[in-house]
């Protein structure tokens, strides 16, 4: 990690999904860079993340809009402020066409991959145009043109959507709103897995589509790596970003979705 010492000195930043995954890289290269963290997510892990870099933490379902809210005032205690909220939560549950999915699993999907960023923004949103200020960096996905994946492919095209219409709303305020959309990124085992893994022969299938395309798509025919992402968020979500808001940057390769 070629990480930028004092980039974040005297910024205040709550990272939500900060338990594990692109959330925890997104945490430790903030700390690196000198920021002043609050950790969220739904998991206690996120204590012992929040521990490691001697951060603060909060366990909270961000899938509701009082979660959200229970964030951000947690955050606004601990840190006196927020001057960058980073969006990290969500994620695939199931892997299957879309003629297999159950009404219930489209809309757990939904709710996992779509609420939390758009509770966040609601939350954090008085704060920021109050102060004047601040970076919202939300978190979206190659996915949004992926097999096997239509439900979370939707959700993450609203996470475009809002990082497109509220950068216009709140340009006056002096806010940015910009997104990454990862591709196949590399990661240790979930220590809390998402939702049931592949059982039949036709889920692992399934699954290995979804793979064999990703590859297939990336100009670089690999997965990128947890370090690859939290470089994207941190750029953006630093001063040296100050001139853009309202995109969606693909770190996935060369893969635009």
């Amino acid at each position: 990690m070629n990480s930028h010492p004092d980039r974040f000195s005297g910024k205040k930043v709550l990272v939500t999904g900060a338990a594990q995954g692109i959330g925890l890289a997104v945490a430790r290269r903030l700390a690196a860079e000198s920021a002043d963290l609050v950790l969220a997510d739904r998991s206690d892990l996120v204590h012992e993340a929040a521990a490691e870099l001697k951060a603060g933490s909060v366990t909270t379902d961000l899938e509701s809009y009082a979660g959200a809210e229970h964030a951000v005032g947690e955050a606004l205690e601990h840190l006196g402020g927020i001057d960058c909220l980073v969006n990290t939560v969500g994620g695939t549950i199931w892997a299957k066409p879309y003629q297999h999915y159950p009404p219930d699993q489209i809309e757990a999907e939904i709710r996992r991959s779509l609420f939390p960023t758009l509770w966040m923004c609601r939350a954090v949103l008085p704060h920021l145009i109050e102060q004047c200020s601040g970076t919202i960096v939300n978190v979206s996905s190659i996915a949004t043109r992926g097999v096997n994946r239509v439900p979370y492919g939707a959700a993450k095209g609203g996470i475009n959507a809002i990082t497109a219409c509220l950068a216009l709303e709140t340009a006056p305020y002096g806010i940015r709103v910009v997104a990454t959309a990862p591709g196949g990124t590399d990661a240790p085992a979930r220590r809390i897995p998402r939702g049931p893994s592949a059982q039949t022969d036709d889920e692992r299938a399934w699954y290995q589509q979804i793979v064999d395309q990703t590859l297939d798509s990336s100009l670089m025919k690999r997965y990128g790596t947890l370090d690859e992402q939290a470089a994207a968020i941190a750029f953006l979500a630093s001063d040296e970003a100050s001139y853009i808001t309202g995109t969606v940057l693909p770190v996935a390769g060369g893969d635009l979705g």
